[in-house]
């Protein structure tokens, strides 16, 4: 007589089916955060430890955007939890970089948008990124080149034209993040593009905007007729 399989088994099957059939639209919330966790949780119920996390952090984003040292703190999370969940948070960022190379972004910038806004949410304090791009506008390389405090980054212009040269960039994008969810630009961001502008116009390379970017949207200084 074999023994009677634990009641999760079946839901873990049935949680599966359901995300196959529907994506994570089919599922709640919870059920999502469920699905991940029962990748490094195998033999366990996870739903508690899902309720419980969304229950703490408040939402799914939050729970992907939550720190290993804060998941770490919650009772039933292991290294391996952890682990499932922020390659869950990191791979979707490196989808959307890898969509966003080789198209033009500067005529199509909603691939770009969306990247940057998955690279930087959640992020406790600013930082600064520069996108250079090639001769049809494309992604050569993107890289965050100061991080700085809430409240202000601290950047270079000379460090951001060395890398310019150094990539052989014909355009770049900048981008920063505002922690406190707020898209609309400072005095301090408006003098940093034009010092930036200035620079970048002085190696013959164009600045084709200036993105600042909140948890619920983003400012383009292109857009707004702010460049």
């Amino acid at each position: 007589m074999t023994e009677e399989e634990p009641h999760y088994v079946g839901h873990k099957k049935r949680l599966k089916e359901r995300f196959l059939k529907g994506g994570l639209e089919s599922l709640n919330d919870y059920e999502s955060i469920e699905l991940i966790l029962s990748l490094a949780i195998l033999r366990k119920d996870v739903k508690p430890l899902a309720k419980k996390l969304l229950e703490k952090f408040g939402s799914f984003a939050s729970v992907l955007d939550a720190s290993p040292d804060e998941l770490i703190k919650i009772k039933g999370m292991g290294q391996s939890a952890v682990s499932a969940l922020k390659l869950v948070r990191e791979s979707t960022v490196k989808y959307l970089q890898e969509k966003s190379r080789g198209r033009c972004v500067v005529s199509s910038p909603s691939a770009l948008i969306d990247y940057c806004r998955a690279a930087m949410k959640g992020l406790k304090d600013e930082e600064f990124r520069v996108i250079f791009l090639n001769s049809k506008n494309e992604i050569i390389e993107d890289e965050s080149l100061c991080k700085g405090t809430i409240d202000q980054t601290t950047v270079y212009p000379r460090k951001v034209i060395e890398r310019a040269l150094h990539h052989g960039a014909a355009s770049m994008i900048f981008v920063h993040n505002h922690p406190s969810g707020h898209t609309d630009p400072s005095g301090a961001d408006k003098e940093l593009t034009r010092i930036l502008k200035d620079a970048a116009h002085s190696i013959q390379v164009k600045v084709h905007d200036h993105l600042i970017i909140g948890e619920k949207g983003h400012y383009s200084f292109a857009e707004e007729g702010c460049l």
